[in-house]
């Protein structure tokens, strides 16, 4: 697989810095310093079972005070995604695009260009998900893979997240994010085809642009696959019992999708009014969604937590990023429709994923040309198991003989 470039056309292409005023660095620790805790309960050590434990966020937060260096994230933001702002159709757009290393000798350059690869993230995480992934997919000779491809990476905020603009229009969902996208990529960067890999929302968009842009998308990968169950009268017991799952699912842990897609804007003033709010609401679902088990830092660092939260706090973003659960209830997007999305893809199905149809359910909605499972890992793949999804978006995107033919779907 194989993308070409052509020239870009102006979109007020600039550079852009992540970086605070000490006026918002200042305003942050007075607000800290003054949280409001709520009343402690007899088993709340238990761990995160009624939400986010207060023990563990009291110790975050004290760190977040007194340990964690904003300033220090900033330049290693500014060196391992360094960023640009794009304006198109009204919105910013940020993105980081890291382009492959040269070839090492002439036989090289005379062979095809690098791939395009477009990653996406979900929510409630930011560009900052995929950070693991850009130096073995840019520069895999100095990681270790001599022989293997190396990708032109775009890592883009999906409009309405981190530092992209938020749209106004509260329809504003994956699909027309997806238009945004494939515009970033093929008017703003020249790539007239890119493949694109994304996990939660960022599956949202990658379905929509395979479903719009089918022409310039070389194939999708998922770490959340998307399906269509079969009729009633003819399911498969498999997928019976994902929908059953998913049901269970739900009831237990879906409060906050109801809340998110029936009254945003309500949710929205405390989260972007007090910081610790915002951390408790993030960082329950980096408990709930991982393979943690039970503690989010046993999967990630806490500068990585923290960073991902600063961005949202500081952008201002986190009522424009949950204002896509109402936007998908009252217009969903094409990844939630019963609609055939005719691009080759990909699956990473993970062991803690939160949603795992059956690949016969998945393969009504794609043609599934590689299809893997393991037994490590949750929703954020790429924090997660950043080894595995390199090795999946290389065999996928950059194997000598990618596959490009789907197996027959059995249902």
């Amino acid at each position: 697989m194989t993308g070409t470039v052509k020239p870009p056309l102006d979109f007020a292409l600039r550079d852009f810095r992540v970086r605070a005023s000490e006026a918002e660095l200042d305003d942050l620790a007075r607000r800290l310093a003054a949280t409001r805790w709520p009343t402690p309960v007899s088993d709340e050590r238990e761990g995160f079972g009624l939400g986010t434990s207060r023990p563990w966020l009291e110790a975050l937060v004290a760190y977040w005070r007194d340990g964690f260096d904003w300033r220090t994230q900033e330049d290693w933001l500014a060196a391992k995604l360094p960023s640009q702002l794009a304006r198109i159709r009204g919105l910013d757009v940020h993105f980081s695009r890291i382009r492959a290393e040269a070839p090492g000798n002439a036989a090289a350059m005379a062979g095809p260009r690098p791939l395009p690869l477009l990653l996406l993230h979900g929510w409630p995480s930011s560009y900052v998900e995929m950070h693991r992934l850009v130096e073995p997919l840019t520069r895999p000779a100095a990681n270790g893979a001599p022989s293997a491809p190396a990708f032109d990476v775009v890592v883009a905020s999906i409009p309405g997240h981190g530092f992209s603009g938020a749209p106004r229009d509260p329809r504003f969902g994956a699909d027309e994010a997806a238009d945004l996208l494939c515009t970033l990529m093929v008017d703003v960067l020249g790539y007239d085809r890119f493949g694109v890999h994304g996990g939660d929302r960022g599956a949202f968009v990658a379905a929509g642009l395979g479903h719009r842009h089918p022409a310039h998308v070389e194939g999708l990968h998922l770490s959340l696959p998307l399906g269509i169950p079969a009729p009633l009268e003819a399911r498969p017991a498999a997928e019976t019992a994902w929908l059953e799952s998913s049901a269970r699912w739900q009831a237990e842990e879906g409060g906050y999708s109801a809340i998110q897609s029936t009254r945003p804007r309500s949710l929205a003033y405390g989260l972007t009014d007090s910081p610790v709010g915002l951390a408790g609401w993030i960082l329950e679902k980096f408990c709930a969604w991982s393979d943690c088990d039970g503690d989010p830092l046993n999967v990630f660092d806490r500068d990585e937590l923290l960073t991902n939260v600063m961005i949202y706090w500081l952008s201002g973003s986190i009522g424009s990023s949950i204002q896509y659960y109402h936007a998908h209830r009252v217009a969903p997007p094409s990844a939630m429709r019963p609609v055939r999305i005719e691009v080759p893809t990909g699956v990473l199905l993970c062991a803690k994923e939160t949603w795992r149809p059956p690949r016969s359910a998945v393969e009504r909605k794609f043609p599934v040309v590689r299809w893997t499972e393991v037994d490590r890992g949750g929703h954020f793949a790429a924090l997660e198991v950043p080894d595995v999804v390199v090795e999946e978006l290389r065999a996928f995107f950059g194997g000598s003989s990618p596959p490009t033919q789907p197996r027959p779907v059995n249902a």
